[in-house]
């Protein structure tokens, strides 16, 4: 089913919405949720959440693109659940990710670095559109779904190391961009 039909199930209050999104996106969902905790059930919990907050969501809001909006959704709720389960632990799988762009990250403990926060945001966008399209999904694979480089290769078709170089030249050129403008 198309999404503007879906949303529109939404905003008619039919139980008939959830069934599609998740005849359309599901597997999706739980994929992306499974890559973050790394556990099916936790992973399928947290779909469910995500399809709870949409379902609380919309209406009012009505999302240019549903997927990109339960994406986003699963993938707040999937974080908020792996920060839960891994507070007094180091769960090293998802964190060598988030470590390899640790340089540039911008903390926002005070309000100028949420201000920072928001300009780098902008920043990383442009420097993404700048990408081949290729670079662009084995980065956002990576650093959005966490996923390893061996998955990447296998989705991809490189070999794991040339993903593991790609990233690191993709990593190079983004503190480039960065440091240039001044936000690292």
């Amino acid at each position: 089913m198309e999404d503007g039909r879906i949303i529109e199930l939404f905003f008619a209050r039919s139980q008939k919405a959830l069934t599609e999104l998740d005849l359309s996106y599901g597997r999706l969902c739980r994929s992306l949720a499974e890559g973050v905790l790394g556990d099916s059930r936790d992973a399928k919990e947290c779909v469910n959440d995500a399809y709870l907050a949409l379902w609380n969501s919309i209406p009012p809001q009505r999302p240019k693109s549903l997927l990109a909006y339960l994406c986003k959704t699963v993938r707040n709720i999937s974080l908020a659940a792996l920060k839960k389960h891994t507070a007094l632990k180091r769960d090293s799988r998802r964190n060598v990710a988030i470590d390899e762009l640790e340089g540039v990250l911008v903390s926002k403990s005070d309000p100028m670095g949420e201000v920072e926060a928001k300009e780098l945001a902008l920043e990383i966008e442009g420097f993404l559109k700048s990408l081949s399209k290729r670079d662009r999904v084995v980065f956002m694979q990576r650093y959005a779904f966490f996923m390893s480089y061996e998955d990447i290769s296998q989705a991809s078709g490189l070999s794991a190391k040339n993903v593991s170089v790609r990233l690191s030249r993709i990593r190079t050129r983004l503190r480039r961009c960065l440091e240039e403008r001044g936000l690292v």
